[in-house]
C-alpha cells in the first residue's frame, strides 16, 4: 500500500508540477552531488557576473522524527491530492506506537504524536511534501 500511495503522489506532484526545482533530496535522478553541481554553477554565475551571494544552508535534523502530523496532512489536502488518500496517510501516521528496549527491559509503549516512520519507501515524499514551500520565505 505504501508503494501504491508514493507513485500517486510522486504521479500528483510531477502533474502539478509543485515540487520546488531546487529540492535534490529524495528525488529520482538528483542527488547529493547534483546539488553541489548546482550551488558550485549558481555561485560560478554570481562571480562572473559581479553579483553579490547570499548562501542560507538549511540542516533538517531528525526531520524524519518531528514533522508534526497536522501540519503535513493539511500541506498534502492542500496539494490537490484525493481525499481518500489523505485518509491513507493519516491512517499511516496516526495511532503508532513506540517502545524502547535497554538490556532486556522494555519500556512502555507510548503513542508516536509526529514523524514519519524510518525505512518506509513513503516517508521521504512526506518529508519533501512538508519541507517544499519553505523556500519561498528564503529567496
Amino acid at each position: 500500500m505504501e508503494h501504491f500511495i508514493t507513485s500517486y503522489l510522486r504521479q500528483v506532484r510531477d502533474k502539478n508540477d509543485w515540487l520546488y526545482e531546487g529540492q535534490h533530496g529524495f528525488r529520482p535522478e538528483y542527488s547529493c552531488e547534483s546539488q553541489v553541481i548546482t550551488v558550485c554553477q549558481d555561485i560560478a554565475d554570481s562571480l562572473d557576473n559581479g553579483e553579490g551571494i547570499d548562501a542560507i544552508i538549511v540542516d533538517f535534523s531528525k526531520a524524519f522524527d518531528l514533522v508534526p502530523h497536522g501540519r503535513l496532512l493539511m500541506k498534502i489536502t492542500n496539494s490537490g491530492v484525493d481525499s481518500r488518500v489523505v485518509v491513507c496517510v493519516k491512517e499511516f501516521l496516526y495511532d503508532r506506537t513506540q517502545r524502547v528496549r535497554v538490556g532486556g527491559q522494555l519500556s512502555k509503549e507510548v503513542i508516536v504524536t509526529s514523524g514519519v516512520p524510518q525505512g518506509s519507501v513513503l516517508s521521504p515524499l512526506l518529508i519533501l511534501t512538508y519541507v517544499n514551500y519553505i523556500w519561498r520565505n528564503i529567496e
